[in-house]
């Protein structure tokens, strides 16, 4: 029986493999960055790229790409969120008037505003 070396390094790509059982597995880090904790959009985005490309999505975790990807679309998202529901509002007359007049009108009014703006920003950048 041959002693099979416990860890090996590939020059050609920089990586160390460590033998666990019968398999060399690759030591795969995240970087520093990648520690940063994403949103709800985020996630909601991670989780349809895992289960609607998992190509990608694998291609991503190994480039060391997903989490950046992950913070820019939970930012842009919420950016978004904060500048159409206001748009919104004032577009269809929703004012402090009108909480001040009836408050469940108002509540009522702003949570569809909130609900359309996230269909549309789910959309054009979680689902796409």
């Amino acid at each position: 029986m041959s002693m099979m070396n416990k860890q090996i390094h590939d020059q050609k790509n920089s990586l160390t493999y460590t033998l666990h059982g019968d398999y060399y597995l690759p030591h795969l880090n995240l970087s520093d960055a990648d520690k940063t904790p994403i949103g709800r959009y985020g996630r909601m985005r991670m989780t349809y790229l895992r289960e609607n490309h998992s190509g990608l999505y694998t291609y991503m975790i190994l480039s060391g790409e997903l989490y950046a990807h992950l913070a820019d679309i939970d930012s842009t998202c919420r950016e978004r969120m904060s500048r159409m529901v206001p748009q919104m509002a004032a577009a269809e007359r929703i004012n402090e008037t009108l909480k001040a007049r009836d408050p469940m009108a108002w509540v009522g009014r702003m949570n569809s505003i909130r609900q359309r703006a996230e269909e549309t920003i789910l959309a054009e950048l979680i689902y796409t």
